[in-house]
């Protein structure tokens, strides 16, 4: 009886779009690693045992008091740097870069966790000290807090982790309440150094972006700014849009896409799968991904509008500030609208760490809505048998 009841208190859409967006994500995934012709074929197997397991902890976040953990975030904030920092003594390279950590067969990625532990301690953080938000001191403690695990990711360096951290940070703040004058503030130091930075990278002898970049970013931001400085740098983002050209309409059907199958596609089951996506299905299998990102992020907002507390309020919003964002910049880098810079797209690109911690992050979003459906059943009963209900919830939360 209660598992019936806690299976309609799920929301079935958001589920729905997700596995829909994982399953076609697998099926891209086969493509860019030539499954067809024999090749790659033991990352596709892999990606669907992650999404098997990112099912299965969806299921136990689903379950979880979050309310009962959130008493907990301090452990949670230093666990976090733990990992971060372990990531240096026990890391693998691969790339010039050390993001990965192996323990026996799995490789665990500690910045994609840092994100889903870096949500929930700042909407606990925030939710105990709102009040606050409007102070100088305060958003300042809040800044030196969440700059610790944004540092020691960027040394990683991983870049593109670090900016996710930086927009969650800065959707939580401002969701929570911030002096929209600061805001302004901000914006006014941010548009003038961001224009310095793509001025200085253009110049022939930079003033100083060349000595705070590690080389390939700075190469990266280089090659966005001035693709003709040096056409070798903006290979990967000239074949991308290529390939999402040449799919026109209705993209050239699956296994299909030219620049894939012959392999001209840089890191096609990864950080260039919109590409793969644009060129085997076309403006409409763009609009097919987009569209059903957009609804998660969409079913996310409506669960926070419905939440009655500033603590789950700001787990939900920064869930979806998290997907919204990485959307927006792998689908930009694929399309050369920002630079160049590797991020997952949610669900769909391979990656173990990634899709684990984006289903079970779907997960606390169930908990958030099941402990919302439970509070407006009970609003809607009587006042005897609610006071009868009040107490039984009561016992066992004592109990527990």
């Amino acid at each position: 009886m209660q598992s019936k009841k806690w299976l309609q208190n799920l929301d079935w859409y958001l589920i729905g779009a997700v596995c829909i967006l994982a399953v076609f994500g697998i099926i891209c995934i086969a493509s860019a690693l030539h499954f067809n012709l024999g090749e790659g074929t033991s990352e596709v197997y892999k990606q669907i045992v992650f999404f098997v397991i990112g099912l299965g902890l969806m299921v136990v976040a689903a379950n979880v008091d979050y309310e009962y953990f959130s008493q907990y975030y301090i452990p949670i904030y230093f666990i976090n740097i733990v990992l971060l920092l372990a990531v240096f003594v026990l890391g693998n390279e691969s790339n010039g870069a050390t993001r990965w950590i192996a323990i026996g067969p799995l490789t665990i990625q500690p910045s994609e966790f840092a994100k889903v532990m870096m949500i929930f301690f700042l909407a606990k953080f925030i939710s105990l000290h709102q009040s606050k938000m409007t102070r100088l001191d305060f958003f300042l403690k809040l800044c030196v807090i969440s700059g610790i695990p944004i540092l020691l990711v960027l040394k990683q360096p991983a870049l593109s982790a670090s900016l996710v951290l930086v927009a969650i940070f800065c959707i939580l703040v401002f969701v929570a309440g911030i002096d929209i004058i600061w805001v302004r503030n901000v914006a006014i130091v941010a548009v003038p150094l961001i224009a310095f930075i793509l001025f200085d990278v253009s110049r022939e002898n930079p003033l100083i972006m060349d000595k705070i970049f590690e080389p390939h970013q700075f190469n990266r931001i280089l090659s966005f700014v001035d693709p003709t400085a040096n056409p070798d740098l903006y290979y990967q983002t000239e074949k991308s849009i290529n390939a999402i050209g040449s799919g026109q309409l209705t993209g050239k059907g699956l296994f299909q896409g030219t620049l894939n199958q012959l392999s001209y596609l840089p890191e096609p089951h990864n950080d260039f799968i919109f590409s793969v996506i644009g060129e085997e299905f076309g403006f409409l299998g763009c609009i097919f991904t987009l569209g059903l990102l957009l609804f998660v992020v969409f079913r996310c907002i409506i669960i926070a509008l419905s939440t009655r507390d500033t603590f789950s309020q700001l787990i939900v919003v920064g869930v979806a500030g998290m997907f919204a964002f990485q959307t927006f910049v792998n689908a930009g880098v694929a399309t050369g609208i920002v630079p160049n810079t590797g991020m997952s797209l949610p669900f769909v690109s391979y990656g173990g760490s990634s899709m684990i911690i984006s289903m079970a992050a779907i997960g606390l979003l169930l908990s958030v809505y099941d402990e919302e459906e439970k509070q407006q059943l009970l609003d809607a009963e009587p006042p005897e048998k609610r006071r009868s209900d009040l107490r039984v919830v009561g016992s066992r939360r004592w109990q527990q």
